[in-house]
């Protein structure tokens, strides 16, 4: 019975600490950030400084709001959904054969695109504990 409560808590908190951190770690340094976005050469020039400068933000709300247990539901699926796009853009860049940095936390960070896919694949996992957990291990909303 305690089983789902522990899982869903230590996912939540698993999530949204790292998604904290991520977008901490990106926000003190946007332009570095942006860098490493415009590595994967996937989007335009005046694309890269754009989500450079509104993507870290959107993960620290998404991460605090899992940390104070707040709007769950749609942090988890915001950070499942962010989780999907990173993992389309690291192999989009593994198959073109780009030698790069993932830019998964701090700018010019050298981590190599398998050990960013694993990491990311263990991020949806919990993002998918979390969002399906919830329903049974927060109590249900009066209408």
């Amino acid at each position: 019975m305690k089983t789902p409560w522990l899982v869903y808590h230590g996912c939540r908190l698993v999530l949204g600490a790292v998604f904290l951190y991520a977008g901490v770690s990106k926000g003190l340094d946007v332009t570095g950030f942006a860098g490493d976005i415009a590595a994967y050469r996937i989007l335009p020039y005046l694309g890269n400084y754009l989500l450079a400068a509104t993507l870290p933000y959107i993960e620290i709300i998404a991460g605090a709001l899992l940390l104070a247990n707040r709007r769950v539901r749609p942090a988890a699926l915001l950070c499942g959904l962010l989780t999907l796009v990173f993992i389309a853009a690291l192999l989009s860049a593994w198959v073109r054969g780009l030698d790069i940095s993932c830019g998964c936390f701090e700018p010019g960070a050298q981590t190599g695109i398998g050990e960013a896919l694993l990491r990311d694949l263990a991020l949806l996992v919990l993002a998918h504990f979390t969002f399906h957990l919830s329903n049974r291990c927060l109590p249900a909303r009066k209408n």
